[in-house]
C-alpha cells in the first residue's frame, strides 16, 4: 500500500523531551526563547514541559514558571505531559496549559514499572480512571499512546499480538463509555522499529480501529527514524511527534550509550515532506533558526541535518535567477 497524505502535522516535543534528557538544567529564559522561536515557525502544537516529580526529573522542576514566561501565539497549542493525579492537577492549575486528554498504555512490565511504578495491568486500570475524569471535566479524549509498541530494551521484543491486544482493550474501554477515540499513537520509545514493521503494525492497528487516525512517536535511536517516517507516509499516516534538532529520548530507556540519538528531527522530517510535495504548514527557514537557537542553548553540536546544511531554498533561488538571466541574454 502506498498512499502519501497531502498534508501532515508535526507535534513538537523538543522543549519537554529534549531538555529532560540533559544532565543539567538550563536557564528558564533560554528555554522560553526557544519555545517562542518554535512558535514563529507555524507549529500547531508544542509540548512545553512536564508536570512530574522534581526529584526524578529535576530539569522539569520549574514547569509552571516556564509556561508563565512563554508568549502564546494564536493557532498553536501549548501542551504538557503528566503521569499521575498530582501532575494533572498541577497542569490544570496552570492557566497557560492547553489541556489535551491523553491516555497511556505499556507493552512490557519492566518499562511500565520503571516509568510509572506500576504493572501493565495496573496502568490499564488507571486509564479507566483517566477516562472517567476527562468525561467528568468535559475534556475530550484526543489520543492514546501505546508505549514501546515495537520493542523494549528492558523487556525485549514486543509481539504484534501484544500491541493489538492493548489496542482492542482500549477500543472496548472507550466504547463502554461511549467516548470517541480520535487517534492512536504507536510509540517507538527505544528505537526498535524498522520500515517494514512500521507498515505491519500501522496496518494491524488500523484494521482494529479504522475510524481513528494513526499517529507515530518515533525515535532515531539507531538511525532509521527518517526511513520509518517515509514508510509511515506510504501508509497514509499524517500525525507525528518530533523534536527540534533531534533532541530528546527517554531517560529511563536503558540504552547502552547515554548519547543515543533522540527523537526524529522536526526540521529534517519537515524538509523531507516538503520535498515530497506534502504540506506541513511550517515555515522551514524559521524552524531552522529555532534549531540553531536550540544548539546555542544546549552548547554542543546537535544531530539535525538540515539545520547545518540549510534547505534548498537558497540554491533553488540562485538556480532560477541563472535561468532567468540566461533567457534574457
Amino acid at each position: 500500500m502506498s498512499n502519501l497524505p497531502t498534508s501532515v502535522e508535526f507535534h513538537e516535543e523538543g522543549p519537554r523531551e529534549g531538555f529532560q534528557m540533559e544532565p543539567k538544567t538550563y536557564p528558564l529564559a533560554d528555554r522560553a526563547a526557544l519555545i517562542d522561536a518554535l512558535s514563529l515557525s507555524g507549529l500547531r502544537q508544542i509540548q512545553v514541559a512536564s508536570f512530574v516529580s522534581a526529584s526524578a526529573v529535576p530539569q522539569m522542576a520549574d514547569t509552571s514558571e516556564l509556561f508563565a514566561a512563554i508568549i502564546k501565539r494564536p493557532g498553536t497549542r501549548y501542551t504538557a505531559l503528566w503521569l499521575n493525579d498530582n501532575g494533572f492537577e498541577r497542569a490544570r492549575a496552570c492557566e497557560q496549559v492547553d489541556l489535551d486528554g491523553k491516555l497511556m498504555f505499556y507493552t512490557t512490565e519492566p518499562f511500565s514499572q520503571r516509568n510509572n511504578n506500576c504493572s501493565v495491568a495496573e496502568m490499564r486500570e488507571r486509564q479507566l480512571g483517566w477516562l472517567d475524569r476527562y468525561i467528568a471535566l468535559g475534556i475530550p479524549v484526543e489520543k492514546a499512546y501505546v508505549i514501546t509498541a515495537f520493542g523494549c530494551n528492558l523487556g525485549g521484543a514486543v509481539p504484534l499480538s501484544v500491541l493489538t491486544d492493548q489496542v482492542r482493550w482500549l477500543v472496548d474501554a472507550c466504547a463502554d463509555r461511549r467516548v470517541p477515540l480520535p487517534a492512536v499513537y504507536l510509540a517507538d520509545t527505544m528505537g526498535w522499529a524498522n520500515p517494514e514493521e512500521i507498515k505491519r503494525r500501522v496496518g494491524a492497528v488500523r484494521a482494529i480501529v479504522p475510524e481513528a487516525q494513526i499517529g507515530l512517536h518515533l525515535h532515531d535511536t539507531r538511525g532509521v527514524g527518517g526511513a520509518n517516517v517515509y514508510a509511515a507516509l506510504q501508509m497514509g499516516v499524517r500525525l507525528f511527534d518530533s523534536s527540534v534538532a533531534g533532541l530528546g529520548g527517554c531517560p529511563f530507556a536503558g540504552h547502552t550509550h547515554g548519547g543515543a540519538a533522540g527523537n526524529i528531527c522536526t526540521e529534517d522530517m519537515v524538509f523531507m515532506c516538503q520535498e515530497l510535495g506534502i504540506e506541513t504548514g511550517i515555515d522551514l527557514e524559521a524552524l531552522i533558526e529555532a534549531s540553531l537557537l536550540a544548539e546555542r542553548v544546549i552548547g554542543r553540536t546537535l544531530s539535525g541535518h538540515v539545520m547545518h546544511s540549510g534547505s534548498l531554498k537558497g540554491f533553488r533561488a540562485g538556480q532560477r535567477m541563472q535561468e532567468i538571466c540566461g533567457a534574457v541574454r
